[in-house]
């Protein structure tokens, strides 16, 4: 089968599509003709050399996958050859034919197509299992959203908005500002032009939020603790600006604050299989019902995944950077 394959680790420039054995399912496993696949930054630190798939995973790059059933194991049940689905994987989405368990599998809804369901897993089960399982973000609330153009930044606005909470975010241009308004957050913050903890407790008259959501890590840890309201809650989901730095405990002395630590892709399954249901309980009816929705920036060929990586290096992308294959 074709796939996306590394020639080293490094820069977009050593991705190249390729020829690959094509996997074959296990006892629990659909083996799914894949139709589309989404970009996370994941798999650029997996391209990197930074971020190698858990034992027993495809070393391909793809976390999430949407497409056909073709076969399946011995102990599957409730699917059939001809299936829709869509679901997220621990890697291997960018090729041709892919592996999932069944009870990660989801149908894709009468009326999407395979492009909006590839982009849908793993940023709404992030920004799930951050804003809500691990930060307890209810109504009322106020919450800060770093990346806020990301793909998990465009489904947590959209949740948190939901949930009745206030959204603020960060980003990069007044332009992903304003996309993320129409999304439900109340105010931006261009974090090239504005110091975000200064701008926070200005927006908020010196109260702070209650839940932060972070991708960046070591820079922005102190000035996130600083804008947190008494009992506030910290959960770091990425460190794209680095993972280490000094830290003052005083904050989450005297404010009760806690901090968390998310990632999914080394889980054990069960774990993601509960995650899976997590989602499927709380928010696949609104998507089905289009009351939130995957935002989708571009699609691009599966041949074309360099240029892609490129251009979600360039933070060019206001939501999902979708593969069709």
């Amino acid at each position: 089968m074709k796939a996306i394959i590394r020639t080293g680790d490094g820069g977009p420039e050593v991705l190249k599509l390729g020829e690959i054995p094509a996997p074959t399912p296990g006892p629990t496993q659909l083996l799914v003709n894949v139709k589309a696949t989404a970009l996370n930054r994941a798999d650029t630190l997996q391209r990197q050399g930074f971020y190698p798939p858990p034992p027993g995973e495809s070393d391909v790059l793809g976390l999430e996958l949407a497409g056909i059933v073709e076969g399946m194991g011995d102990e599957v049940t409730g699917f059939n050859r001809g299936d829709r689905i869509f679901g997220l994987v621990g890697g291997g989405g960018y090729a041709e034919q892919a592996v999932i368990d069944y009870r990660m599998a989801m149908p894709i809804p009468d009326g999407w197509n395979f492009e909006q369901a590839a982009a849908v897993s793993e940023v709404f089960f992030t920004a799930n299992e951050t804003l809500f399982t691990l930060g307890g973000l209810g109504s009322g609330e106020t919450v800060l959203i770093h990346a806020g153009g990301s793909g998990v930044g465009t489904a947590g606005t959209q949740m948190a908005h939901h949930a009745g909470a206030r959204v603020l975010i960060t980003a990069g241009s007044r332009e992903k500002i304003e996309k993320s308004k129409k999304l439900g957050c109340t105010e931006g913050i261009n974090y090239k032009e504005h110091d975000f903890a200064e701008e926070i407790m200005r927006l908020t008259d010196g109260e702070g939020v209650d839940v932060v959501q972070d991708f960046i890590g070591a820079p922005y840890l102190n000035r996130n603790l600083s804008i947190l309201k008494p009992r506030g809650r910290l959960i770091i989901v990425g460190l794209m600006g680095g993972g280490t730095g000094e830290i003052d405990l005083g904050p989450i002395l005297r404010k009760r604050l806690q901090i968390f630590g998310s990632v999914m892709r080394p889980l054990p399954l069960e774990e993601k299989i509960q995650i899976t249901q997590r989602f499927v309980n709380r928010w696949l009816p609104l998507l089905r019902e289009g009351k939130i929705k995957p935002m989708i920036d571009t699609v691009m060929p599966l041949s074309q995944a360099r240029e892609a990586h490129e251009y979600m290096e360039a933070n060019k992308n206001f939501g999902k950077i979708i593969l069709s294959v």
